[in-house]
């Protein structure tokens, strides 16, 4: 931002100023990957990786500052497999080459990926991320360094990728229309593809460098759910830039039913021809982003289960960010003109509280209600974005009730959470923990004296008692009478 930008939002947004300004202070890079110490983990001593991690600052900034926060070598191998995915989709998404090269190309890819001195030049001259492909040698010098555990793992969910993606590629280039998707069952199975794999690989990375458990690497739901979230939000914001290269991914079977037409009875057949009317369009919106918060609560799910800080951040961050994007484009016109993106003060203030899985939860809810906030009755969707809603709220209920206090003190208080005395349910969680005080005292004074003392009865019982010592004693006699009995017998026989 320069002076005057920053100047005028102090004067206009003095709230957003201070967040930024907050941010700025107090929120520092945990890691600098280009400090000696860092070399052995991050590898920037080395030209060859030196330059992945600039490929990965061409390619995305904002994903590029959450990976170099990774701890250790995890920040290498997760640099890594962005750079060759990217290189993937940036030969996926080039309209320039040919079907007969890109097919070949896109199910070999993996085979390229471990050939040494293996890139590609044939990109279309306005690619943006045609560099990555042209100095991909770098990138395949470095992953045949990286542990084989690692290595398999990037090469697998790279396989798997380029099946999905070649099978998408060759029906478009077959067709002299416009790319589209019909169903959502196919619409999930294109997220899944090109980003509900990347999550299964994550976990599986995680898991293979031990910062998270081994358990981790078979949540393959969970893992899947997170990266589709994060996908279709993607997918809903950039409509307009998808639009302009047509691309629909937007499944024919939601926008096409009779509620969303012009006239209300015949069913459209052309997108596009929704945007002549913006009510209903924002009704085909409602009904995208219905979709994608289906899975919400498995994305909270999958961060209860992280335990390292720095894997935390990284899913969460993105998360959070995709369901205040959600919110941003909700019944939002403006996002069928241009491409809409979140204010950088409300970015920097989502950075600051993703930090722990309550405090990602509620960020959730608190969207999850803005956004039922400004649904309209008259939407045919408004019951099913009602019920979605209500989801996250009940998913956050369940885990990190709203009544429970957390101390926001050191000392000894701090130990035990307190209740909103304003809160019903406060009520029955005090009587509860007074029952149980009760008992416990009951169960003291049954024991104990009134002074605390041992009752005489309670002293006699602290020894074990008679009964124990005598059948252990016959027991030990017994063994000795078999022992001695065995022997005589032995001798009896063999002399």
């Amino acid at each position: 931002m320069g002076a005057i930008e920053i100047l005028s939002l102090a004067l206009t947004h003095p709230n957003e100023f201070r967040i930024l300004l907050q941010f700025w202070n107090f929120y520092l890079p945990k890691r600098d990957i280009t400090k000696k110490e860092e070399h052995g983990s991050s590898g920037w001593d080395r030209p060859t990786m030196r330059r992945c991690w600039e490929l990965l600052d061409h390619s995305s900034r904002s994903f590029s500052a959450v990976i170099k926060e990774l701890d250790g070598d995890l920040a290498r191998v997760i640099c890594l497999f962005y750079v060759v995915l990217r290189g993937l989709d940036t030969i996926e998404d080039d309209m320039s080459i040919p079907d007969d090269v890109k097919q070949p190309l896109l199910r070999s890819f993996h085979e390229k990926t471990v050939t040494p001195g293996w890139n590609f030049n044939g990109n279309g001259p306005d690619e943006k991320d045609r560099i990555v492909l042209v100095d991909y040698h770098v990138v395949v010098d470095e992953l045949l360094r990286l542990e084989p555990a690692c290595r398999d793992t990037i090469i697998d969910i790279c396989r798997k990728m380029e099946t999905g993606m070649a099978d998408f590629a060759h029906r478009a280039a077959l067709s002299s229309e416009p790319l589209t998707i019909d169903t959502i069952k196919e619409y999930d199975l294109y997220c899944h593809y090109v980003a509900g794999l990347v999550g299964e690989g994550l976990s599986r990375l995680f898991s293979v460098t031990g910062k998270e458990s081994a358990s981790l690497a078979h949540q393959l739901q969970l893992s899947n759910s997170l990266g589709m979230f994060l996908q279709k939000t993607n997918i809903i914001r950039d409509f307009q830039e998808d639009a302009n290269e047509r691309r629909f991914f937007w499944p024919r079977e939601i926008w096409c039913l009779p509620e969303y037409s012009l006239d209300g009875r015949t069913p459209a057949t052309d997108i596009l021809q929704l945007l002549q009317e913006p009510q209903r369009a924002r009704w085909v919106q409602s009904a995208m982003v219905v979709d994608a918060l289906r899975h919400s609560c498995d994305a909270l799910d999958y961060l209860r289960l992280l335990r390292n800080q720095s894997v935390f951040n990284f899913a969460a961050i993105p998360a959070a960010m995709a369901i205040a994007t959600l919110d941003l484009c909700f019944m939002n016109s403006d996002m069928f003109e241009r491409n809409i993106k979140i204010r950088k003060a409300k970015a920097a203030d989502l950075i600051m509280r993703s930090t722990n899985p309550r405090e990602v939860a509620l960020i959730f809810k608190e969207y999850a209600r803005s956004i039922h906030a400004k649904a309209s009755p008259s939407d045919p969707n408004f019951l099913r974005i009602s019920v979605a809603c209500a989801k996250i709220d009940q998913w956050t209920e369940r885990n990190y009730p709203s009544f429970v206090r957390l101390p926001t003190t050191t000392g000894p208080s701090s130990l035990h959470p307190s209740f909103d005395p304003a809160d019903a349910r406060s009520r029955v969680a005090i009587a509860d923990a007074e029952k149980e005080k009760f008992a416990s005292e009951e169960r003291r004074r049954e024991r104990f004296g009134g002074n605390g003392a041992l009752l005489p009865s309670d002293t006699q019982s602290q020894g074990p008692p008679w009964e124990v010592l005598l059948f252990v004693g016959g027991a030990v006699f017994l063994i000795i009478a078999l022992s001695i009995g065995i022997v005589l017998a032995v001798l009896y026989f063999t002399t």
